[in-house]
């Protein structure tokens, strides 16, 4: 989450310095989209079912990336990390500063309110594994090694569903002329219930 951050802040710095920084991250279909006040997304709504498979599919192609980046001593983890937070802090920025803040944040929000921390999860995931091949700590190498597979390979797991339903978000709802109100309450929510389902109480264990 911090690399995450760190780059979109750093994206963020560096567009508002110099707005052709965002030019080569969002390629052109998106920043002439932006130039004429529009948002990318519509053509997403006509559509939606095509759209939501190949949604779902790039975002479980992004998250396995980061997992199996963990292979790379962790260092494609933190690249997919880094690459996405850039991305993110430029198109903010990018809209901003044309006026279309409103437009982007009620698209992003409602699915990428478990888009977004299901990336991350497959990103630490990713982290996790490296850090197995890095540090085996009392382990011997390949026993660290397959522990931390077992422990990355439950977090990817965990965020599928996670993913499936934000791609049936992001190719139905957010693009849709759903009231922006309803598209922050429904993001809003779901985020809620994330949360409360990460940091719910553990049930005791019977063993002494």
């Amino acid at each position: 989450m911090l690399i995450l951050l760190g780059a979109t802040l750093m994206a963020v710095i560096f567009t508002l310095a110099n707005p052709r920084f965002a030019n080569p991250i969002l390629g052109p279909i998106v920043m002439n989209s932006i130039q004429r006040h529009e948002m990318w997304t519509h053509s997403v709504v006509s559509v939606a079912p095509q759209a939501a498979s190949g949604i779902m599919t790039n975002n479980l192609s992004v998250s396995f990336s980061a997992f199996a980046g963990g292979l790379l001593f962790g260092g494609g983890a933190v690249y997919i990390m880094f690459f996405n937070g850039i991305m993110l802090g430029a198109v903010a920025v990018a809209c901003q500063q044309a006026g279309m803040a409103i437009p982007l944040w009620s698209f992003v929000v409602p699915h990428g309110s478990l888009e977004l921390p299901a990336i991350v999860i497959a990103g630490g995931a990713g982290l996790r594994l490296g850090y197995g091949m890095l540090f085996p700590g009392i382990y011997l190498w390949k026993d660290s090694v397959a522990k931390a597979g077992v422990e990355a390979t439950q977090l990817v797991c965990g965020v599928i569903p996670m993913l499936i339903i934000a791609g049936c978000l992001e190719g139905f709802f957010s693009p849709s002329e759903a009231p922006v109100l309803l598209k922050f309450g429904v993001g809003s929510a779901l985020f809620l219930l994330l949360l409360i389902w990460l940091f719910r109480p553990l049930p005791k264990s019977n063993l002494n």
